[in-house]
């Protein structure tokens, strides 16, 4: 089956039920980002202003880069530089073989998902374990995660009860949430205190203190990195911020707009390592830069994975985040992916209805969705669109630009429509695969307006 997001889309919704299901949950995250942003009379003015800090991040960034290496290595960490994600992959495992380690633990971190390091180490003999519960089910089922702050939302409990009977040995049909979160808080518990090497990721990162932040509901940041000798953070050089004063703006906002609560239950500050512990900051470009330089699309680098754009867009929602198939998916992963392989990703600046709510929730205020309108044009002017859609992109220029050919093509329309409806109403017309067709009309705009002009 071909790769691409319409056809693992339709391999989605296959499953009707499932996908209702998967609309209505995420549409009900989006309702309690709504009511938490209500609860706060100045959240414009906090949207204005991480925005803004972002942009002077994005203006500095070099700047800041250096400043936050000084500050860390003042504080006793070792910071690495990859320029790309096989650069970062090597770093990480260079770090596991100095201590000779094979065996490590990992909080959630999507860079990691981008550079595919998961992989890369079960390749090299090292088994990694997810202890994010979201991510620990999507990796026992042997899949990525399908959301940026919620793994497995595509999974049902029952799905997951059958994952854990099959790899953890829980009872068959046991579904209670209460009784499989007890029984991957035991099996998690003895991977945390036998691992020597503790990898996490980073929400934010402080060029004034050389400290970076870790945002968690669930502690396992905390304890992997605190029960480790060595712990080693992976961040994109794009989560810097100036100040530490800043990031009463940015957990305000992070929270709110992911889940809808008003804080995440750990927000835990790293700054340096205890007596006898490592501690390593792995700063990665992986296209960051080339990112960073093309005007139209660096707004899109302000993101801080809140995830928000995902649970308002009607696309994503009724589509899934496999559909993607990418490491970030939804609205701003459309963005972000054809810059690292334009071909590749040209898919799924398509991917999308351009309505805008996305832009509307964005609690950094990135132009989401002019960006993907203007990804669409980058990508058919390089020749990169499919063929089929570029040819009826022409013929479409064509109608559109000769009034004869536009009035005569809408008469046959609504002729075929009225008279032979088969002829439109089947499975080879993609709009009907999933929609009604409109009402014939009786008469064309224009004919109307020449009828009624006087």
């Amino acid at each position: 089956m071909a790769q691409d997001h319409a056809h693992l889309a339709t391999e989605f919704n296959k499953d009707e039920p499932r996908v209702d299901w998967h609309d209505k949950t995420l549409w009900f995250i989006r309702e309690k980002r709504d009511k938490a942003a209500g609860r706060v009379p100045e959240w414009e003015w906090l949207r204005d202003t991480a925005s803004a800090i972002k942009e002077n991040v994005l203006s500095h960034l070099s700047e800041y880069l250096v400043q936050f290496e000084e500050q860390a290595g003042r504080n006793g960490v070792v910071v690495h530089w990859a320029a790309d994600a096989e650069e970062h992959n090597e770093i990480v495992y260079g770090l596991l073989k100095k201590h000779g380690v094979d065996k490590m633990v990992k909080s959630k971190s999507m860079l990691t998902e981008e550079c595919h390091l998961n992989e890369f180490l079960s390749e090299h003999g090292v088994e990694v374990i997810d202890t994010d519960l979201g991510e620990r089910v999507v990796q026992l089922a042997g899949e990525p995660p399908s959301h940026i702050v919620l793994p497995c939302i595509h999974k049902k409990k029952e799905e997951i009860g059958e994952i854990f009977h099959e790899h953890l040995g829980t009872p068959a049909g046991n579904a209670d949430p209460q009784f499989l979160t007890h029984a991957a808080r035991l099996h998690l518990r003895e991977k945390f205190i036998t691992r020597r090497v503790a990898l996490t990721g980073v929400n934010f990162a402080v060029a004034e203190t050389g400290e970076f932040v870790v945002c968690t509901n669930e502690g396992n940041a905390d304890m992997g990195a605190h029960l480790a000798d060595v712990h080693i953070a992976c961040m994109g050089i794009e989560k810097l911020i100036p100040l530490r004063q800043h990031l009463g703006v940015f957990l305000r906002l992070l929270t709110r707009s992911a889940t809808g609560q008003p804080i995440t239950t750990y927000s835990s500050h790293f700054k340096q390592p205890r007596p006898g512990q490592e501690m390593h900051i792995v700063l990665v470009d992986n296209g960051r830069s080339v990112h960073l330089g093309r005007k139209d699309f660096r707004n899109s680098l302000k993101c801080i994975r809140c995830a928000a754009c995902f649970n308002t867009c009607p696309v994503y929602r009724r589509s899934g985040g496999h559909s993607y198939h990418t490491a970030v998916a939804g609205p701003i992963g459309s963005i972000l992916s054809p810059n690292l392989d334009m071909k590749k990703y040209s898919d799924l600046p398509f991917a999308s209805t351009l309505c805008g709510s996305c832009s509307n929730v964005c609690p950094v205020k990135i132009d989401i969705h002019e960006q993907l309108y203007k990804w669409r044009q980058v990508i058919v002017q390089d020749g990169n669109a499919p063929v089929s859609k570029t040819m009826a992109m022409k013929t479409m220029n064509w109608v559109l630009s000769n009034p004869s050919v536009y009035h005569t093509a809408g008469k046959a329309g609504r002729w075929f429509m009225g008279k032979v409806p088969f002829t439109v109403n089947n499975g080879l017309n993609p709009w009907y695969k999933q929609r009604d067709m409109p009402e014939v009309p009786k008469e064309s705009f224009g004919e109307w307006y020449k009828r009624n002009r006087k």
